[in-house]
């Protein structure tokens, strides 16, 4: 080796730094805490935990001190959290200069049975016709918002309060809808004489009530507490069945009523019946990245606050039922006055 080769410093191979690891660094930094970081995220603890020591290989430091008692930065994580932050605020703002406004807003509806998140993007694609708006079917809020935060969705629909934790500061909600909730029966099911359907009716009775899926933690959050109230019981967890002829063939085969929104798609042989005495509220919200499609997304807006006006949606009906943290967290004089 020549004296010359001696004398030029060491190169280190490059690093390319992934934006995704960045996002879930900076995440653990500020909670200094791998699980709270990992709710914040809405991804897996296990997943956190590997994008964190991937980076810490790539960089060659270790960026957290890690025990059984506490998380905390190494002087490294700490010179890396602020330039962190900078390239997380410029990479988000890049997106959304460099974003065509005419691009398709994708939009997620929840179900692909349940009408109230197509109604508002059918509002709105009438009133938008030069918009383009793509439909899609997470199956979960909890899914989609992993979604929305990752940048795949631009807005979401579906109950936010059961997710047990606040949403991130790169989203923001707003309540849209009170729907009524309702039993889909077999048409020869005793239950189907009966509209609406009594709560005091299915005590001790069994329900599909749509547990299991983990897409969904809010919507198991909300059945658990309407079966603690009616005294009914649900069937073992199993996959949802997708498609209208799916659902009617389960419907035939188990004969068992399904728990599901007052507006739901016809299903060959099953009938929708409301819950009442007391009626059973969803609460509906709104989600959107607040970098997100403006033009499209007030298009969403817009048409979800006419339908609210046009059909006092944010109405509550004297008595009804609504799951906990809403019951205390919205307050009506219960009247039938819209919440404010």
């Amino acid at each position: 080796m020549s004296t010359d080769d001696q004398d030029q410093p060491t190169q280190r191979p490059a690093v390319d730094l992934d934006i995704r690891s960045l996002r879930y660094f900076v995440a653990v930094a500020e909670e200094l805490h791998f699980t709270r970081a990992a709710a914040r995220l809405f991804v897996a603890q296990q997943a956190l935990s590997r994008d964190i020591q991937r980076l810490e290989r790539q960089l060659g430091v270790a960026l957290f001190v890690r025990t059984t008692r506490r998380v905390t930065l190494t002087a490294e994580g700490e010179r890396l959290l602020a330039r962190a932050r900078e390239l997380l605020t410029l990479h988000d703002l890049a997106l959304s200069e460099v974003r065509d406004p005419m691009r398709p807003v994708m939009v997620d509806l929840l179900s692909a049975g349940r009408l109230t998140g197509v109604r508002i993007l059918d509002a709105a694609r009438s009133d938008a016709p030069a918009q383009e708006f793509r439909a899609r079917y997470s199956g979960g809020f909890g899914a989609a918002l992993a979604a929305l935060l990752a940048g795949e969705l631009d807005v979401a629909l579906g109950r936010v309060d059961g997710l047990g934790r606040d949403l991130p500061h790169e989203l923001e909600s707003r309540l849209t809808r009170l729907e009524p909730l309702a039993l889909l029966l077999p048409e020869g099911h005793a239950l189907a004489s009966l509209d609406p359907v009594p709560i005091p009716a299915l005590a001790g009775l069994e329900l599909d009530a749509g547990l299991g899926n983990p897409a969904a933690p809010e919507w198991a959050d909300l059945v658990r507490q309407l079966l603690d109230m009616c005294g009914a019981h649900a069937t073992a967890p199993h996959p949802a069945s997708e498609g209208l002829e799916e659902q009617a063939h389960h419907l035939a085969s188990q004969g068992l009523p399904i728990i599901t929104s007052i507006e739901h798609r016809a299903v060959p042989g099953g009938v929708v019946r409301m819950l009442a005495e007391p009626m059973v509220l969803y609460p509906w919200s709104m989600v959107r990245r607040r970098d997100a499609h403006p033009a499209g997304i007030g298009a969403v807006e817009a048409a979800a606050r006419r339908l609210e006006h046009d059909e006092a949606w944010l109405t509550v009906p004297e008595g009804a039922w609504l799951p906990e943290p809403e019951r205390v967290r919205l307050s009506h004089d219960g009247s039938g006055s819209p919440i404010r």
